[in-house]
């Protein structure tokens, strides 16, 4: 009797997972059922570029239904997990919860943002977490163009639409301050009534450094090219405030910005504690080497898997992350789900099963057009020739060859017509044009 296998969450790890199992599974050897809300998992390196307008958001997601041909594919949420049962709680995004028994499960539910209590920010930022909101993101600066130009030069509501604020200066922040201001420069030609100091971008960093993933001196070359380029990076400063736009700095700055981009750190999602699985004390899946769900002590939970951003995995490499663990990151997340799948493959036939060590590729970050960086151990690229090198790392390592060509197809054409300026922000209220104009039933 085959094996049933569930998969929460369809991201990176959860996709990379099912994509080799079906490659290593024979016939009738297991059945895999993966679960998740949305229908795609999305290609996150590629947001700040989306936010830009570089890449067009449904080029930078991957349709599951399209690449994972042999396994069941749930709309819906994993929202409880009794391992002790082998039973999992499905609530769909249509209709009513049901149990789910399972003999294997894999917890890949990636993570979330991560905010801290600070006024305003519930409010008023929006995370880059999702293609949802790397669009958002992006309508909404065009639309503040739009709205700007027609304001008074040196009115207060003209100066509030014209200026973003990022907080975090870790890669995600660095990356979307860096292709926002990008993007604004370019808009600039289309926008003549706006002149480029009234744009003002400030990244809010609580650390005395950005991207810690890069040499210092690599990060300090950073700031600088990014303050020449019109970027204001505050460093050991912390967000008080930012009820209703205004923000206030731990510093004693104080400013209007519109636009609040946060990506100060990630976590798991919280429903995870209230599992019976072993949790760590930052709400990760506890994980080994191998890949499989442990207690503190060490035990194997057996037919418990976990990898990506949700797990607590040793990084047992020559150059391990923070704490001893592997960090958040998509080349973890794709290289552990690969693992994670032959894994599987051989513990369902009796074999030994592989312990996750890695080579580190380096960190490569793309600021804005024509410029990046580049860093492996003690070798870095900057400008450039640092930017074709992320391209084209990443332009590669989305998965499918379909998406590889839509990536760079539009790139292609980005190079020949320039970058899209049009702002559909009216899409996320479709029905409110047919609303106002329909005819009703008279009273």
């Amino acid at each position: 009797m085959s094996k049933k296998v569930l998969i929460v969450g369809g991201g990176y790890a959860g996709f990379y997972t099912a994509w080799k199992l079906e490659k290593l599974l024979r016939a009738g050897e297991a059945e895999v059922t993966i679960v998740d809300p949305l229908p795609y998992m999305a290609y996150l390196p590629f947001l700040p570029e989306v936010a830009a307008g570089s890449i067009e958001p449904r080029h930078a997601v991957v349709a599951r239904r399209r690449h994972l041909r042999r396994t069941q594919n749930i709309a819906g949420k994993v929202t409880g997990i009794s391992h002790a049962g082998k039973s999992a709680t499905i609530t769909p995004n249509e209709g009513e919860p049901f149990e789910f028994s399972y003999d294997h499960i894999v917890v890949t539910t990636g993570s979330v943002s991560r905010t801290f209590p600070i006024p305003g920010i519930a409010d008023n930022a929006i995370g880059m977490k999702t293609i949802e909101e790397a669009v958002a993101v992006r309508d909404r600066l065009v639309r503040n163009f739009e709205i700007a130009a027609s304001l008074p030069a040196g009115s207060p509501e003209r100066a509030r639409l014209l200026t973003v604020t990022v907080v975090g200066g870790g890669f995600a922040g660095i990356e979307t301050i860096s292709e926002l201001r990008s993007f604004a420069t370019s808009l600039l030609r289309r926008y003549p009534e706006i002149g480029f100091d009234e744009t003002v971008f400030h990244l809010v960093e609580a650390m005395g450094r950005i991207m810690p993933e890069v040499s210092e001196q690599t990060a300090d070359w950073v700031v600088k090219d990014q303050s020449r380029r019109g970027v204001n990076i505050h460093l050991d400063t912390q967000l008080s405030s930012a009820v209703d736009g205004k923000i206030e700095l731990s510093t004693g700055e104080n400013y209007e910005s519109d636009l609040i981009v946060w990506t100060a750190g990630v976590m798991p999602r919280p429903f995870l504690r209230d599992t019976d699985l072993p949790i760590g004390p930052r709400g990760h899946v506890i994980g080994s080497p191998t890949l499989r769900v442990t207690t503190e002590d060490g035990e194997t939970v057996e037919g418990a898997w976990t990898a990506g951003d949700t797990s607590q995995t040793p990084d047992i490499s020559s150059t391990p992350g923070p704490g001893g663990f592997c960090v958040p990151n998509a080349q973890h997340a794709v290289r552990q789900g690969r693992l994670l799948a032959k894994n599987i493959a051989a513990d369902l036939r009796g074999e030994g099963v592989r312990e996750y060590n890695h080579k580190n590729q380096g960190a490569v970050a793309g600021l804005g057009l024509n410029t990046g960086v580049f860093q492996s151990g003690g070798f870095a690229l900057k400008g450039y020739v640092a930017w074709l090198a992320h391209r084209f790392y990443h332009g590669l390592a989305i998965p499918t060859w379909e998406r590889k060509w839509r990536v760079f197809g539009g790139w292609v054409g980005h190079f020949f017509l320039a970058r899209d300026i049009v702002n559909i922000e009216a899409v996320q209220q479709p029905r409110a044009i047919f609303e106002e104009f329909a005819s009703r039933p008279k009273a």
